[in-house]
């Protein structure tokens, strides 16, 4: 089944380069289609994307070291420094937000429900996130996700101009696979899934 193949082609991958086959153009199209076709509850659209290429892209990983440095134990950092600079050889990075106003509104449109827009505000977040990475996957272009927030957010916010209402949840890194994804492992179905009625 294709589906099944593309969803087994989307892993995670740390080494990547800025070699890649898609125009900056047609790159951010793809972006952009990929979440706004991305489903969300009672249709609220609340997710929200700023797509960092080359300098911008290195930047983001520049503040992180910036800011995760003394947060670090000084034995550790060297390891963090590393994984952070090899972030910033990829080609570019999605920043995943969601709206908070959007959720809001929607917590007082339907009371009934109002616990569960922020659930469901993440729900959609998660989706649109695979969805990007299985997208650029098909295209031969690696990616991992990462999630520096709430360390990175206040930065991030001065330093692109998003809305304060925008809640950053993901870093998604793309780029040229430089090396292949590690084995992955699966537990067992028995301890995973249940079946009734056939």
């Amino acid at each position: 089944m294709q589906f099944l193949d593309e969803l087994k082609t989307r892993r995670s991958i740390y080494s990547l380069g800025n070699d890649i086959s898609l125009s900056e153009e047609e790159l951010i199209t793809l972006i952009k289609d990929v979440v706004k076709e991305s489903p969300t509850s009672f249709n609220s659209q609340t997710s929200r994307a700023v797509i960092l290429l080359n300098d911008e892209h290195k930047k983001l990983w520049s503040i992180t070291e910036e800011l995760l440095k003394p947060l670090t134990p000084e034995e550790a950092f060297p390891n963090t420094q590393a994984k952070l600079q090899g972030f910033a050889q990829a080609k570019g990075t999605v920043l995943f937000f969601e709206d908070q106003d959007v959720v809001k509104n929607l917590q007082e449109q339907f009371a009934l429900y109002a616990e569960n827009f922020p659930i469901w505000s993440d729900q959609a977040s998660g989706i649109a996130q695979v969805n990007v990475w299985t997208a650029l996957a098909q295209l031969n272009i690696g990616a991992n996700l990462q999630h520096y927030n709430p360390v990175i957010d206040e930065r991030v916010a001065q330093e692109w101009g998003t809305p304060e209402n925008w809640k950053l949840r993901a870093q998604l890194v793309f780029g040229s696979p430089e090396a292949p994804a590690g084995d992955k492992e699966y537990m067992n179905d028995e301890d995973r899934f249940k079946v009734f009625g056939n």
